[in-house]
């Protein structure tokens, strides 16, 4: 179990700090993998120093060594990069990358829905207590039929010509179409024909897929369509 909050003793060395845990789970000496695990969370250069001089994305690193020392079957990350800048949460994606594929089983809690989506084959998706969805995360994005197109001009537009927008699409605060669809009953090739013919010339065009965001807001009722 690796927790949310720093749990550490400031005055013990990573080094340490692994090697006494795994004698207290009864790990013998010539089995514990001490070198081996902090080189796999990145400090390898920091197992002789006090553990109250890491940085805090360290900590929680070693954290995750910690739990790691009895080779455990099953590994609960709880918000394991909660507060951590872009390439420490990198690193630590890494990290349960390869313990999964070692064999180990990751149960990942998270509130960062972009991580589950990156990280989890499975998810349940939990409101107010209550399991309101759990499938692969394949299955569970795949339940929303819509994608977003977004289509920015040559020149801003002020208006849209009235069969656009009999079509469904939008224009955004930018001067941008925007066109939701449903990829098993709209064709974007018409879509685009039907713009080029308004005469609008189009400069760029950018996809946005359905993902755990949209589904979780579906699911809860949170919020509204993006």
């Amino acid at each position: 179990m690796v927790p949310q909050e720093l749990n550490l003793d400031a005055f013990f060395t990573p080094w340490e700090l692994l090697d006494v845990q795994a004698g207290l789970y009864g790990v013998p000496k010539r089995e514990r993998r001490t070198d081996e695990l902090l080189e796999m969370v990145g400090l390898t250069d920091k197992a002789h120093a006090l553990a109250r001089t890491l940085s805090g994305g360290m900590r929680r690193r070693l954290m995750m060594a910690k739990a790691m020392v009895h080779s455990p079957p099953v590994l609960v990350l709880d918000e394991p990069t909660a507060g951590v800048d872009v390439e420490l949460r990198q690193h630590l994606w890494a990290n349960v990358r390869a313990l999964a594929s070692s064999g180990t089983t990751v149960l990942l809690t998270t509130h960062y829905l972009e991580e589950a989506e990156e990280l989890c084959e499975q998810i349940a998706i939990i409101d107010k207590g209550r399991v309101v969805a759990h499938d692969t995360t394949r299955a569970l994005i795949g339940k929303v039929d819509e994608k977003r197109l977004t289509l920015t001009l040559t020149s801003p537009a002020t208006s849209l010509p009235d069969h656009l927008a009999a079509m469904g699409m939008t224009l955004d605060p930018q001067g941008r179409i925007v066109f939701r669809y449903k990829p098993s009953r709209a064709q974007v090739g018409n879509a685009l024909t039907a713009v080029a013919a308004a005469g609008l010339a189009i400069r760029d065009v950018s996809s946005e897929e359905t993902d755990l965001e949209d589904i979780f807001l579906r699911l809860t009722g949170a919020g509204v369509q993006k």
